[in-house]
């Protein structure tokens, strides 16, 4: 799916993290209510192979909370903690997903987030069940891996997102995202209509990275064109005018992220990027309307009755 001309698309970061349990169903649901172009969400491995939403590859003690064990007696319990791949679905599916989990100080969202005690970490076959309802709006998938894992394991899961995506009609709708940029070419092997979205920012755009795929970081747009992606995707501290220009020179649209306050959003609004990334869709609506752009349509049906 290409990027929307005339406007900046509004994406929901991992549906709608500030308001609602992040990587979840109702996240996602909520977001598609308050209305966005595109939903981001982060996928990793079971060790079953099943691609299952969450944004850590192991499983993380702020946003997962352990509940029992699958199976009485079972020698990897407590699971929160553990890497995704070392645990099969039916584990990865007894954490409660629903609350943060208070005390941090550099955690905003708890303030913010209604609990929702008792939600599970879907999979992306479940995710897909529901976006596949809105065709307004793109799923942009995130696949977490990093520069340690084997090619070959990028390349088992980059075909298991794309196979999922696949068999939900959502390929062609799809943006599959990363900062591990070997998955972006595998990407363009496995799931060749869809968008690839180079991820970028300063731990990884440094001297003798590996993150970048052995390509140049000090011309991240330029080598995000050379390795095939579609979308140049960098942190706001990255995000330069100059930066910007350079991507857009090159036919890359620029989604920036994660912008949470309006002042940086009508920042980047007028630096003329293509979308912004944020955990409050609600206030980027907002700022879009005051700025007289189109804001995505609204799907309150994406809601559960009750």
């Amino acid at each position: 799916m290409t990027f929307t001309g005339g406007t900046v698309e509004l994406h929901g970061h991992r549906g709608a993290r500030g308001l609602r349990p992040e990587n979840t169903l109702p996240g996602l649901a909520h977001a598609l209510a308050l209305g966005v172009h595109a939903i981001e969400f982060d996928v990793g491995l079971s060790a079953d192979d099943v691609v299952v939403l969450h944004h850590d590859q192991v499983l993380s003690p702020l946003t997962t909370t352990d509940t029992g064990p699958a199976l009485p007696g079972d020698p990897r319990f407590p699971y929160v903690g553990k890497a995704l791949r070392e645990l099969t679905l039916a584990q990865i599916r007894t954490v409660d997903a629903g609350t943060r989990r208070p005390g941090r100080d550099d955690d905003p969202f708890v303030l913010t987030q209604l609990p929702l005690p008792g939600t599970s970490l879907p999979t992306l076959a479940e995710a897909c069940a529901l976006l596949s309802a809105f065709p307004g709006v793109a799923p942009a998938v995130e696949l977490k891996t990093d520069p340690g894992w084997p090619d070959a394991e990028v390349t088992r899961f980059t075909a298991a997102v794309a196979e999922v995506l696949a068999a939900f009609g959502l390929t062609a709708r799809a943006r599959l995202l990363a900062f591990d940029w070997r998955v972006l070419v595998e990407a363009r092997r496995y799931a060749p209509e869809a968008g690839r979205v180079a991820l970028v920012e300063r731990a990884t755009a440094v001297a003798g990275t590996r993150w970048l795929a052995g390509l140049d970081h000090k011309d991240p747009a330029g080598a995000a064109l050379d390795i095939g992606a579609t979308a140049l995707s960098p942190e706001m501290a990255m995000a330069t005018p100059e930066l910007v220009e350079r991507a857009q020179g090159l036919a890359l649209p620029v989604a920036v992220w994660t912008l949470n306050e309006p002042a940086e959003m009508d920042r980047f609004v007028g630096y003329g990027v293509d979308a912004i990334v944020t955990d409050y869709p609600d206030r980027l609506r907002r700022v879009l309307a005051e700025h007289g752009l189109p804001v995505p349509e609204q799907y309150p049906d994406a809601l559960p009755v009750g």
